[in-house]
C-alpha cells in the first residue's frame, strides 16, 4: 500500500502534527520486522526518500518493511518551530513527540523502531537516539553527517539572509550535494530537486555548523542501540576521511555495536548516487538485523 500522506490526507495528527509519507507492504508482516523511520536532511522534504529510481520507500516495501518518512518542522505542511527551537535539539524534541504518534498508528505488527537519518536529519536522528524518551528504538542508521564542518562554512551560513526559510540556488546546491562526475546519473540533480527540493529553515542550517561539532561527542556517546554509519569520501559539507570516520565510531562508545565505513568516490547525497541502492539495501538489512536481535517487547 502506497500512502503519501500530504496528498492522500491532511490528517497530520498521524505524525503528531507533521505531514509525511508512509509505505506498508501488502503482504502480512513477517515476525521480527522493524518499523523504519526516515528523517530527511536540510533543503529536502520527506520526498528525499521517494525520488524515482532512488526510493528508500520503494525498497523498504519490496523487502517487507513498513516505513514512515515525516516532513520535519518547517517543511511541507509541518509547522515551523519558534525561532530558538528550530535547532537540531529542538527538531529532535518535536520529532520524538511525533514519532510516539507514528508508533501508535504504524507500529502494529513490528518489533521496534529503527531510525534512518541523512545529513541534518542524521544529526537529529542521533540526538533522538541519545535520549529516546520511551520510543521503542532498536537501531540507528545515519549517513551524510560528521563531527567537523569546514571552518569557512560557519561564516558562510551565518551570512545567509535573515529569513525564516532560506532558498539555496540550484547550481550551488548541486555542488554541495553531489560528488564527482560519473558517480551519479546526469539527470539526478535536476530530478531530485524537482521531486524533493525546497527551502530550509535558517535556524537549522546555522546550528549544524555553529554548535553540532561541540555537541556531537556527547550526543553520540549516549547512544546505546546498534549504529550503522556511512560517510561519503567526497562530501563538501563535512571534513571527511578515514580518521574522521574512526573518530565518529569511537565516539559511539556506549552503542551495542557499530558498523562504520567511508564510501569511496561518492558525494553528500549518497542516496542519489550510483552507490545509493547499495547504501539503502545495507541500511534496510541493518534494520532487519536489529529486529532479529531485539528482545521481546
Amino acid at each position: 500500500m502506497n500512502t503519501n500522506l500530504p496528498d492522500a490526507t491532511r490528517n497530520t495528527s498521524l505524525f503528531g502534527g507533521l505531514s509525511g509519507r508512509f509505505r506498508k507492504p501488502a503482504a502480512p508482516l513477517q515476525p521480527k520486522t522493524p518499523l523504519v523511520v526516515a528523517i530527511h536532511g536540510g533543503t529536502y522534504t520527506s520526498a528525499y526518500f521517494d525520488v524515482p529510481g532512488a526510493s528508500l520507500l520503494d525498497r523498504a516495501e519490496a523487502n517487507g518493511i513498513p516505513i514512515v518518512a515525516p516532513d520535519r518542522p518547517g517543511y511541507v505542511d509541518s509547522a515551523m518551530l519558534p525561532g530558538a527551537e528550530g535547532t537540531i535539539g529542538g527538531q529532535a524534541t518535536a520529532l520524538t513527540h511525533a514519532l510516539h504518534d507514528a508508533w501508535t498508528h504504524f507500529g502494529e505488527g513490528t518489533c521496534g523502531m529503527v531510525l534512518i537519518g541523512h545529513s541534518i536529519g542524521g544529526a537529529i536522528a542521533a540526538t533522538i537516539a541519545s535520549d529516546p524518551r520511551g520510543l521503542p528504538l532498536i537501531g540507528l542508521a545515519v549517513s551524510g553527517v560528521g563531527m567537523l564542518t569546514p571552518p569557512e562554512h560557519q561564516p558562510m551560513w551565518e551570512a545567509l539572509p535573515d529569513l525564516p526559510i532560506v532558498e539555496i540556488p540550484a547550481e550551488a546546491k548541486a555542488g554541495f550535494m553531489f560528488g564527482p562526475e560519473g558517480s551519479f546519473d546526469p539527470g539526478m540533480p535536476a530530478l531530485s530537486t524537482k521531486v524533493a527540493g525546497t527551502g530550509a529553515p535558517r535556524a537549522e542550517l546555522v546550528d549544524i555548523v555553529s554548535t553540532w561539532s561541540a555537541r556531537a561527542p556527547s550526543v553520540l556517546g549516549r547512544i546505546t542501540v546498534p549504529v550503522h554509519y556511512r560517510q561519503a569520501e567526497i562530501d563538501h559539507l563535512w571534513i571527511c576521511g578515514r580518521r574522521q570516520v574512526d573518530d565518529f565510531a569511537h565516539a559511539l562508545s556506549a552503542a551495542a555495536r557499530v558498523d562504520a565505513a567511508m564510501v569511496a568516490g561518492t558525494g553528500h547525497c549518497m542516496d542519489f548516487h550510483h552507490v545509493g541502492r547499495s547504501l539503502q539495501l545495507q541500511q534496510l538489512a541493518f534494520a532487519l538485523q536489529c529486529a532479529a536481535q531485539a528482545p521481546p517487547r
